[in-house]
């Protein structure tokens, strides 16, 4: 028997952890000396270097992780998983979970590609870790890896994009920042929305895509010694998880607002680890402003939708595990909800099928069978 049992699932969010020489070795010439290695800007939480050069773990190790059977989720996290830097092994892996597929993201890259003041870093670093993804999703079908791209040069992002499409790569992790300086409903990207409505991929704001810390003025509060939570990659602190949320609605309330999502109706997008307790009150507050502004900003009124259908058809949000989900759906529509394991981070906790049918065992069936599965499908098409 596996994790998911009898239970039908996909899973949304799930990660590998990155080698130091993840973006180097598949890196451009022109650019590799510019790029760092995994794990230099990390804290003690993660050392990528105790396993450099590794393929995957050591057969001792292996037949420990593979012991764990379908208690691996309550195996060891972060670089000691199973699969977590080797895609044969995560195969394995998803033989023990029992999800049907599931989506891979990078766990240390996103700041480096989406925060760099160099394109040519940002672009050179996207490259390299799009080849490291297609390498390690490459011999498993139900590994859905996840592309990297900046959109300040949309010239340059619709190249990669399509060499993305090219080798299979199933979704485009983009920043919750303005492109360029110009809203994500400016012309110039019109092409980007277009090629991925055609190609039936979706564009993913996930943890990442703006810095996770709230600024340091707030985190002044006169206690020196006051512990945080804080750690590398995705480890936030409580005044972060209060805030993490702003860029993405911040982006999304704009690209609807802009008509992005109206012109492109077969567009798809996921908002990842991010959260969801926010997705209601932004869905009510768009309906509120494009109601309420239509006669003073006109082009609001020529929606073919109200800005709630459009976030009801088209996009797609993970709640943390510890939300209310049945509550969400009561506020909104049970159609925007995903399942996600966050697997091998810590985050995603020991038991996320148990804790997320518990936060669902008051919906109806059909409605926990969006949350565990077809929701899953209307972003990814088979």
């Amino acid at each position: 028997m596996s994790y998911a049992g009898d239970r039908v699932v996909y899973d949304a969010d799930s990660h590998l952890m990155e080698l130091p020489d993840y973006l180097t070795a598949n890196a451009d010439a022109d650019v590799r000396a510019q790029l760092p290695e995994i794990g230099a800007a990390t804290t003690s939480v993660f050392d990528p270097g105790a396993h450099r050069g590794k393929r995957g773990h050591d057969p001792e190790t292996m037949a420990t992780l593979l012991a764990l059977g379908d208690n691996l989720t309550r195996g060891p996290k972060w670089h000691d998983a199973l699969g977590a830097f080797s895609g044969s092994e995560r195969s394995m892996a998803l033989d023990l979970l029992g999800f049907k597929r599931q989506v891979i993201f990078s766990t240390f890259c996103a700041r480096l590609i989406f925060g760099a003041d160099d394109a040519q870093v940002s672009y050179g670093a996207a490259t390299a870790q799009n080849r490291a993804m297609r390498d390690f999703v490459s011999d498993d079908d139900r590994l859905i890896g996840v592309a990297m791209v900046p959109l300040d040069d949309p010239q340059r992002a619709l190249a990669e994009i399509e060499q993305c499409l090219h080798d299979g790569l199933g979704a485009v992790w983009i920043s919750a920042d303005a492109p360029g300086g110009r809203s994500p409903g400016h012309p110039s990207h019109d092409a980007i929305w277009a090629r991925l409505q055609e190609a039936r991929v979706p564009f993913i704001l996930h943890v990442g895509s703006a810095p996770l810390s709230i600024e340091a003025p707030w985190m002044n509060d006169g206690y020196p010694d006051r512990v945080t939570a804080r750690g590398g990659a995705e480890v936030i602190g409580s005044k972060d998880l209060t805030v993490i949320h702003h860029a993405s609605a911040r982006f999304i309330s704009t690209l609807v607002l802009d008509g992005v999502l109206d012109r492109f109706p077969g567009l798809r997008g996921g908002v990842i680890e991010i959260g969801a307790g926010w997705v209601p009150d932004m869905i009510r507050r768009l309906d509120y402003a494009a109601e309420i502004w239509a006669r003073s900003e006109p082009h609001l009124a020529q929606m073919k939708r109200r800005p709630s259908e459009q976030i009801r058809q088209q996009m797609r949000f993970t709640p943390y595990p510890f939300e209310d989900v049945a509550k969400l759906v009561g506020e909104s529509y049970p159609e925007l909800y995903l399942f996600s394991s966050d697997y091998p981070h810590a985050e995603g906790g020991r038991d996320p099928i148990g804790r997320f049918s518990r936060s669902t065992a008051s919906l109806s069936a059909t409605d926990r069978d969006l949350f565990f599965h077809r929701n899953f499908l209307d972003l990814y098409p088979a």
